[in-house]
């Protein structure tokens, strides 16, 4: 049985990252039982969804406290990839360990493009185009408000734009939620990964509740991936994971205080640094053995 003060120590580090982050516990956590602690992939990812959702649960307390938790929306991602999270858990299951490994990698390197580029994007400043003209600015013209004209069509177009958006915004959620879903269960990441850039970009909602509202998420869907991986629960090293999610626990406690005193955008660079840095290690390790 591997030594407990190893995976305790590199746990603390990891669920400082997850407090501090609102994720990146997995996609630590998948790779260091694969390639420093000797697990098999698919066991090692269950181990994963059970330290990282222990630490997520922990680190969400604090977070809750400070007001960063949107709960509504964080039920809402957590019950609608539930079943995504399942199938992804049993797709798991049949892929090739190096696959899945390189797979993995890839993702990471697509996210952290994307956190990185909003992370280093200079807020936008006031408009110096023109003022849009005012639909009434010349009432006296009753020809511009008459059937088919363009201000008709104008007014049309207005009325109708809050039920488009509001239409858009739920597909976003929809396939942002279901698709988060699907990876977690297929990576045994936790998550927060995908879920703090998809709130982030998707939701437009700002990091730090961002942070706050992927603990949730990810305790949710780490619970539904564990139901979908019930038959490789004998070959976790429970040891191992107790020790690991006991520090990581303890960890997240002080992540979530380093969060709470950081700036927004330094949270996003970090992460985005954190995914770069993991997705080219992990790839130096599988592509490997993906071509042997």
């Amino acid at each position: 049985m591997t030594s407990v003060l190893l995976p305790a120590g590199i746990g603390l580090a990891v669920g400082v990252v997850v407090g501090a982050l609102g994720g990146g516990g997995g996609i630590l956590t998948v790779p260091i039982l694969v390639y420093l602690l000797s697990t098999a992939p698919y066991a090692a990812a269950t181990a994963s969804l059970v330290i990282v959702g222990a630490t997520s649960l922990t680190a969400l307390v604090p977070h809750a406290r400070g007001g960063n938790v949107r709960w509504s929306q964080g039920a809402a991602f957590g019950v609608l990839g539930a079943v995504w999270a399942f199938l992804g858990s049993r797709l798991s299951a049949a892929a090739d360990p190096a696959v899945l490994m390189t797979a993995f990698s890839a993702l990471l390197a697509v996210v952290a493009v994307l956190m990185l580029r909003k992370a280093l994007r200079r807020p936008a400043g006031p408009s110096e185009g023109p003022e849009p003209e005012r639909l009434d600015a010349e009432p006296g013209r009753d020809a511009d408000s008459a059937p088919g004209s363009d201000v008709t069509r104008h007014a049309e177009l207005l009325d109708d734009a809050p039920r488009r958006r509001r239409v858009r915004h739920a597909a976003l959620v929809v396939g942002a939620a279901s698709l988060t879903g699907l990876l977690t269960g297929f990576f045994g990441v936790g998550g927060g990964f995908a879920v703090v850039p998809a709130l982030v970009l998707a939701l437009g909602l700002p990091m730090r509740h961002a942070v706050g509202t992927s603990l949730l998420v990810i305790v949710l869907n780490s619970l539904t991936g564990l139901a979908g991986r019930t038959d490789s629960l004998g070959q976790v090293d429970w040891a191992l994971v107790a020790a690991f999610a006991l520090a990581s626990m303890a960890g997240g406690v002080v992540g979530a205080r380093v969060s709470a005193r950081s700036q927004p955008q330094r949270l996003t660079t970090a992460f985005a640094v954190l995914l770069a840095a993991v997705a080219v290690a992990t790839a130096f390790q599988a592509v490997p053995d993906l071509l042997r």
